[in-house]
């Protein structure tokens, strides 16, 4: 058994060699690192992870028609990526809404999603798909409740298309100033145990994890097995390795666990209107969208490779 260790006790650039002895975590980045919305003029993105090293590309939908699938496929056939899709949940794409024209509006866009995945061989569909990114209010247990039901009775539906498809959700919490349906590791294992489907299982985020867990080794811990996605990125949103998320907490976890899927740097600039405002990005988060790309990629490649 590994000795965990404190932040201050291992170089950061060490820790990697300490805690992981494998491959089996693929280091990727999302196209919203540099641009939004994801187009046929950004498909050039995946050469430049390539490039840096990356071997996944999370490719963001805010809308399926600008997805320019041959294109894509065209760029990693020749830049070989591992793929992965990233919902895109503003206020009428909401599973939770009272209004049912939302929730189909939702629905609709998953399926048209989960249709994109399955023609670019993308095994997972990742993100906070149970409702809108920005919904936060005071509400009663009773209404609370109420969405909770809606949740894992749209995500039963949005599972059932994605094994149709050959899929799997990776379902996001999100931290408090987001939503206030799902924040922690636990409400998402509750709500994939509720939905209980092999097409539904977690995806977690280092940021939204520093705000909302107490002790994010334990939050990654407790998804165990469910867990097939993991977005990186630091505190205050930008670059990993130059912030105050605990890294060798979360090295230690995935070692712990097996983990052997994909971890992907995310984060976005200030243009990418259908996050945003919700996310609240109001400056650039490092001194360049490429500076979050290379540097990120070297610290992850140190922590999590030897």
């Amino acid at each position: 058994m590994l000795k965990q260790t404190r932040p201050q006790e291992v170089p950061y650039h060490l820790i990697g060699q300490q805690i992981m002895s494998d491959n089996r975590i693929s280091i990727g980045v999302n196209g919203w690192v540099w641009t939004s919305p994801f187009d046929t003029s950004a498909v050039h993105l995946i050469k430049q992870a390539h490039e840096i090293g990356f071997t996944t590309f999370t490719v963001p939908v805010e809308e399926p028609e600008l997805i320019d699938v041959a294109a894509i496929k065209s760029m990693v056939a020749e830049y070989p990526m591992e793929l992965v899709v990233s919902g895109a949940y503003g206020p009428t794409r909401d599973l939770t809404h009272d209004d049912p024209k939302f929730r189909q509006e939702s629905l609709d866009y998953i399926g048209k999603t989960l249709s994109i995945c399955e023609q670019l061989g993308a095994k997972h569909l990742v993100g906070p798909a149970y409702s809108a990114v920005g919904k936060r209010r005071q509400i009663s247990a009773e209404q609370k409740q109420r969405e909770w039901e809606l949740a894992v009775k749209g995500l039963t539906q949005a599972g059932k298309m994605a094994a149709d498809h050959g899929v799997v959700m990776g379902i996001e919490p999100l931290n408090r100033f987001e939503t206030d349906l799902i924040n922690t590791s636990a409400q998402v294992k509750q709500l994939v145990g509720d939905i209980n489907l092999p097409s539904v299982k977690i995806h977690l985020d280092t940021f939204h994890m520093s705000i909302e867990e107490q002790d994010v080794y334990q939050a990654i811990v407790s998804a165990g097995d469910d867990l097939v996605y993991v977005d990186t990125s630091e505190s205050h949103r930008g670059t990993p390795g130059e912030g105050l998320v605990h890294w060798d907490k979360i090295a230690k976890a995935l070692n712990d666990i097996e983990y052997s899927g994909a971890c992907v740097i995310e984060t976005f600039t200030p243009a990418c209107e259908a996050i945003a405002d919700a996310a609240a990005i109001w400056r650039p988060l490092a001194p360049s969208q490429d500076h979050i790309a290379e540097q990120g990629f070297k610290f992850l490649s140190a922590l999590l490779h030897s």
